[in-house]
């Protein structure tokens, strides 16, 4: 059953359609603004997702490299010893909102530096190990909360274009076609009413001569 079906035709269901398809049209055009907005900041994230991935790996293959001279130099125990007393990274970071979609963002990777006591690496090769896997977990950090970022603004692109082509190609032009069904039935009434009005007042007329 279609709207204009449903709805009666008279001027307050004129009135009632004519407002729900001012507040439908100025919500898809609200969602529209969204869309481009998220559009916009969508962009910016995959090209820093893009960017992350290229600066994780550069960083994790100089460090791969300085590793394996490490391993050549000085073996899998001098790696061992290496490894000794250095402790865990701590990654945070803040969320952003962008049209009301949180996303993760201001990434803070600390990484503890080796303490007093801790021995030293042996060879220098396994120094620059150290320092560059150091950059690659920065750097695969960065890149990982880009990349969730960009998904969760990306399936928010998504869901509210599926809610613009909702109301642009289904709500909106129902709700135009139910108003003009309504005012077409409308005029009619109208336009019966004024002849039964006519024929009314023409017959009363007719009866008053009759009876002179």
């Amino acid at each position: 059953m279609s709207a204009a079906s449903a709805t009666p035709p008279s001027r307050a269901a004129r009135l009632r359609l004519r407002h729900s398809l001012d507040v439908a049209s100025r919500g898809a055009d609200l969602l529209e603004q969204k869309l481009r907005i998220l559009r916009t900041r969508h962009e910016s994230l995959l090209r820093a997702e893009e960017a992350g991935a290229r600066a994780w790996h550069d960083t994790v293959r100089e460090a791969e490299t300085w590793l394996l001279r490490g391993l050549l130099q000085g073996g899998e125990h001098a790696l061992e010893t290496a490894a000794d007393g250095v402790g865990p990274a701590e990654i945070t970071w803040r969320e952003e909102t962008t049209m009301g979609v949180r996303h993760p963002w201001h990434l803070s990777c600390q990484v503890p530096g080796r303490p007093p006591d801790a021995a030293t690496p042996g060879s220098t090769a396994l120094i620059h190990a150290e320092a560059a896997w150091r950059e690659a977990l920065r750097a695969g950090a960065e890149y990982a909360v880009a990349r969730a970022a960009a998904g969760i603004v990306a399936a928010e692109v998504a869901r509210t274009r599926q809610r613009v082509r909702a109301l642009r190609r289904h709500w909106i032009p129902r709700l135009e076609e139910s108003l003009a069904q309504v005012g077409l039935a409308l005029e009619e009434s109208e336009h019966e009413d004024a002849v039964r009005r006519r024929w009314a007042a023409g017959s009363s007329d007719g009866g008053g001569c009759g009876g002179g």
